[in-house]
């Protein structure tokens, strides 16, 4: 692989010369996203960044159904590249007018063969999904889902009233792709620690998930309710009320997404910078660092921070200490019903 650069570079960089060299031929398929972070272990994030040069250099092209493919060494035109572009939006306006009514006696016109004929529910949703997790919830739009579908924007409205209504439906995607136990194993703790460990995954997986997650005004999502009735199952028969399972039901999972929040944040930032966190800290400047831990009359806990131990406060490292220590609070409370019934 190529050396030097952030990391959506030398991936680039890595992919353009195994296109320039042939190793790669026209019209073969490129690493996904999905594939670019397992085989290189990077963000989602900088896995989209990686396509997005590629494409803009003229490299590579996204077929509908088939994924990104290779163009060539030297990229269409600039011309012909713009052409195909005007002519692609020119289509799919002509679509959306279409079916909404513009054209009389006219057919909707396809935008991208075959993507409407087969259309339904299951696929649109799948396909925002896709769009959700490689480029974040702010590019996620009917328009965008219909260009990835191949389909004139109106026609998805067949089938999902409106982006509301899909992002329910998302939400409910992603907690059925990775479902609970029917049962839970163990005791009340092992219980909530399996569901809390599961939801953390389901985050981990789609970074915008965590930022469509309400606890004042939940959504019907059966799914992602069935976590709510795993926790409360587990803490039945030990005492609590029905208000205090609930609460700490409700509680656990809200630190669980208020925490998973930062996946999208730190993707957007990793996207934004090219940077990795860990990558970013590195090249902070080491004068402005001092500057901050300079008076130590002021900073004294900060001062004896950093001249500790390496202390680890990354997401996955505050997600194990904050499960634990609310897990130990639900178990004071679950202690203290038990004897205040014994007594």
């Amino acid at each position: 692989m190529v050396e030097g650069g952030t990391p959506s570079e030398r991936i680039a960089a890595e992919l353009r010369r195994r296109i320039t060299c042939g190793e790669l031929a026209p019209g073969a398929r490129v690493p996904s996203t999905r594939r670019i972070t397992r085989e290189w272990g990077v963000a989602m994030a900088t896995a989209t960044r990686v396509l997005t040069r590629l494409r803009e250099e003229g490299l590579v092209r996204a077929v509908p159904g088939v994924g990104t493919v290779v163009v060539g060494p030297g990229g269409a035109s600039s011309t012909s590249r713009a052409a195909g572009r005007q002519s692609f939006e020119g289509a799919e306006g002509e679509a959306g007018r279409v079916a909404a009514g513009g054209g009389a006696g006219v057919g909707v016109r396809r935008v991208r063969g075959g993507g409407e004929r087969d259309l339904t529910r299951a696929r649109i949703v799948a396909a925002a999904v896709r769009v959700a997790d490689a480029e974040g919830l702010a590019a996620l739009s009917m328009r965008r889902v219909a260009t990835e579908l191949g389909a004139a924007t109106m026609s998805l409205y067949r089938h999902v009233p409106g982006k509301d209504d899909l992002l329910r439906l998302m939400m409910d995607q992603a907690f059925r792709e990775q479902p609970l136990p029917d049962r839970l194993p163990g005791g009340w703790r092992e219980g909530l620690e399996e569901v809390a460990r599961l939801q953390w995954s389901i985050y981990r997986r789609h970074p915008w998930l965590a930022s469509t997650m309400s606890f004042t005004r939940p959504v019907l999502a059966p799914d992602a309710a069935v976590h709510t009735e795993r926790s409360l199952a587990a803490l039945a028969g030990l005492g609590l009320s029905v208000e205090e399972a609930a609460q700490a039901s409700v509680a656990l999972a809200a630190f669980v997404c208020g925490l998973a929040v930062h996946f999208e944040r730190e993707a957007q930032a990793e996207q934004d910078s090219g940077m990795s966190a860990d990558e970013w800290m590195d090249r902070l400047e080491a004068e402005e660092h001092d500057q901050l831990l300079a008076d130590p009359e002021r900073f004294p806990m900060f001062d004896e921070l950093t001249r500790g131990p390496e202390v680890d406060l990354g997401l996955d490292a505050l997600f194990e200490f904050g499960m634990a220590r609310m897990l130990d609070g639900i178990g004071v409370v679950i202690e203290r019903r038990a004897g205040a019934a014994n007594g």
